[in-house]
This record gives C-alpha cells, structure tokens and sequence, in this order.
C-alpha cells in the first residue's frame, strides 16, 4: 500500500470520527490504567459494568489497597481471569503508592514495571492519558493493518512499528482509536462489512463480501 491511499484511509476514518476515544470509562489517569488491565480478555462492555461498581466504592490506589484483594474481587467477578486482575491492581496500586507518590507515570518504562501492565497497556495510557502518539495494538488493530494492508506483520510488535513508520504523523495520535473501532463494528474477525466499508475501495483484502 502507498502513503497516498494510506493518506486517503486515514483521512475517511477522520472525517467520520473526528474525534475518537476508548469506549472504557475512566475519569482519571489511574481509573484508565485500571480499566485497560482488567479489558484483557474482556470486552469493554464487561469492563465498564464492574468498574461502575468499583470505582463507586474506590477509585484511588488508596482506596483500591484499602479494599484489598478480596474486595477487589468482589466487584470484578463477572471479568474474565478475576483473580489474576484483582493481585496485579492491588500489586499495582502498592508500587504507584511506593515509587511514584499515588499517581500513574507518563513513562513507558514506568508503566511496564507495573504489575499488569505489559506494552500493549502502556501504550494506551500514554495515549489517552498523556496525550502520547502510540498506538496500541490489539487484535482488532493487528486484524485490520494486515487485513487491509495498511500495515502488514507476523506478530503485534511488527504491526506496531511499521503503523508508527507508516501512519502520517497528523493521524498518528488517533489512529490506535479509529483501527480499534473499524475492527470492532465494521471489519469483524468472522465476515468483514465491507458493503458499508467507508474504505473498501482502497482497501488491499482480497476476498471481500459481498
């Protein structure tokens, strides 16, 4: 794929959504952080249903380490690997409490020696947290860079660094939002939409539906 259709992609998926965000429901740096560990393996829908929960009742480290692991868990049950989820946050609650004075770094070492918190993590903190022009790439993402030809790769580290090589840097702030959202709603795992596509035809997949 050229940088011109490339151009043109990104510039539709603006156009359509001029300003995207997460679909997690965060109102701090560190409700994010929370969110995005627990998404693992879980839908955002999932997610935000416990996290109303738990951030009524906590939604500082303080306050998570106060609850502790049990009472993490509680609030979390309905999640997929709760138990895991619920160590790694009051884990992570105990080192920001410790290391960083309460609050969440806008570091990626920082972050990834969080309990939890691998790459793919800290790339979405640094970007809707921080302002930081990552991209985070999940399934959905890896599906449709390779899919489309955006941005070819065997494993998501590949598809990451050549997004960030390839992406034109005025998109590159939102593009982890608008690939996440088009996998998501438009170019699903199982049978892609390409019907109502905005960029079917700049798109390089081969086997589209009809």
């Amino acid at each position: 794929m050229n940088a011109q259709k490339r151009h043109e992609i990104f510039s539709r998926l603006r156009a359509a959504n001029p300003a995207p965000t997460t679909e997690l429901e965060y109102s701090s740096p560190f409700e994010l952080l929370v969110a995005v560990i627990l998404s693992a393996q879980a839908t955002d829908v999932g997610v935000n249903k416990a996290t109303r929960k738990l951030f009524a009742v906590a939604r500082t480290p303080a306050g998570l380490l106060a609850l502790g692991e049990e009472g993490v868990k509680s609030h979390i049950r309905t999640i997929g690997l709760f138990n895991s989820k619920a160590k790694n946050i009051i884990a992570t609650c105990r080192t920001l409490l410790e290391r960083h004075d309460g609050e969440v770094p806008a570091d990626r070492e920082a972050l990834e020696a969080l309990p939890g918190v691998g790459r793919k993590t800290a790339n979405v903190v640094l970007n809707t947290a921080f302002g930081e022009a990552t991209i985070a790439v999940d399934t959905h993402i890896f599906r449709v860079s390779n899919r489309t030809g955006i941005a070819a790769g065997k494993n998501v580290l590949e598809v990451e660094k050549r997004l960030l090589r390839v992406v034109p840097d005025e998109f590159k702030h939102d593009a982890h939002h608008w690939l996440i959202l088009h996998g998501r709603y438009v170019c699903k795992a199982r049978r892609p939409e390409c019907p109502r596509c905005i960029i079917a035809d700049l798109c390089e997949y081969r086997h589209k539906s009809a």
